[in-house]
């Protein structure tokens, strides 16, 4: 890891734009609907900070760079965004792209704030130069376990693909579930057709069939192939990634969609601040917002007030990280060195298991709290 020496940006008076650099999967195979999400929180949380006079009265600029769910990619648009003048990086969905953002930031000495991606291991070693928002998924995915086991499920399969992130929440699953009598059953999505995957899962006599999957594929037709089974009726079927939070998972599966309980990270009852940001997200996007909008306005809420209190070289904003006590939509940030994550840490946002009300699919219920 390399300290760069004081940036030019720091003593600069003139008016010019403090640039911040914003990661979002905007095209596939990025889940484009989050990506768009994001985007959504990280835009009107800076139109407000410029609306309040910016930074020392100098306007915010957001450099916006489509990652496209690509970790190379993700990593060529920081050494561009540190070329650019960037005083910090916002942002991120994936938490594969994450990591290598997250990784390449740390070599150059560029402040990175992780909106949304999950992944405990940001950085194979701890950092100052990087803070996340999001939930570690150990944190996160031991609560799902928690509900599954307070549901009454002890059976569990899981349907995976090849990936470091399901692989590290199949993992976190059975670390949790097995001290507790549970058990979980791997079934192959990339190597079983969603008719063969039922018949795994009957023959295994799992009570309940996560999704650790990419939606729609093969997400959506692996539900619908559940659902219509009549050897699988009552076998709950859950996705604590959080496919089922965007309108797009209602859109395409209606009724089938309902009741697969996932994780979200908002409170049970927002504040005045999350009401008046919800009220204009839902206008911005044309629907309800899901809680990455809300990550998306949080991280540039944080970003703000540390530039404004803290200044804008890059290293003084990576001291800054512990300092930071922000109002956000989702309750006070503080950001703090959690065990086993070498990355600064708010500890916790709210976690909640929802599902969409199988009697109005537009509305979520609470299934459990965190």
């Amino acid at each position: 890891m390399n300290t760069p020496p004081p940036q030019p940006e720091a003593a600069r008076t003139d008016g010019s734009p403090v640039r911040i650099g914003a990661l979002v999967p905007l095209t596939p195979p990025g889940w484009v609907e989050a990506g768009r999400h994001l985007l959504a929180g990280l835009e009107l949380a800076a139109r407000e900070v410029n609306d309040a006079g910016g930074i020392a009265g100098r306007p915010l600029e957001l450099l916006v760079r489509d990652t496209a769910a690509d970790p190379r990619r993700a990593e060529a648009a920081i050494d561009e965004l540190a070329g650019l003048g960037a005083v910090a990086v916002a942002g991120e969905y994936h938490s594969v792209v994450a990591r290598a953002a997250a990784t390449r930031a740390d070599a150059l000495g560029l402040p990175f704030l992780c909106s949304s991606a999950v992944l405990d291991t940001l950085t194979e070693q701890p950092t100052r130069w990087v803070a996340r928002l999001a939930p570690a998924q150990s944190h996160g995915w031991r609560i799902y376990a928690d509900f599954l086991l307070a549901a009454g499920h002890r059976r569990i399969a899981v349907a995976t693909q090849p990936s470091v992130y399901w692989a590290a929440g199949t993992r976190i699953l059975r670390d949790h579930l097995a001290p507790r009598g549970g058990t979980v059953l791997e079934l192959d999505a990339a190597a079983l057709d969603p008719a063969a995957l039922c018949d795994g899962l009957a023959a295994g006599r799992a009570t309940a069939l996560l999704l650790l999957v990419g939606h729609p594929e093969p997400a959506v037709p692996i539900v619908r192939a559940v659902r219509r089974d009549q050897r699988l009726a009552g076998t709950l079927i859950g996705a604590p990634a959080g496919q089922p939070e965007f309108a797009g998972w209602e859109t395409v599966l209606g009724a089938d969609g309902a009741a697969v309980p996932f994780l979200r990270y908002l409170p049970e009852q927002p504040g005045p601040l999350g009401v008046r940001v919800g009220a204009a997200l839902r206008e911005q996007l044309a629907e309800a917002p899901s809680f990455v909008a809300f990550e998306g306005y949080d991280t540039v809420t944080v970003l703000a007030d540390l530039l404004r209190a803290h200044g804008t070289d890059r290293a003084g904003i990576a001291e800054s990280w512990p300092h930071v006590a922000v109002e956000g939509t989702r309750g006070l940030i503080r950001f703090t060195r959690t065990p086993g994550i070498g990355v600064w840490q708010w500890a916790w946002p709210p976690v909640r298991v929802v599902d969409r009300d199988p009697s109005a699919p537009d509305r979520f219920r609470v299934r459990h709290a965190g």
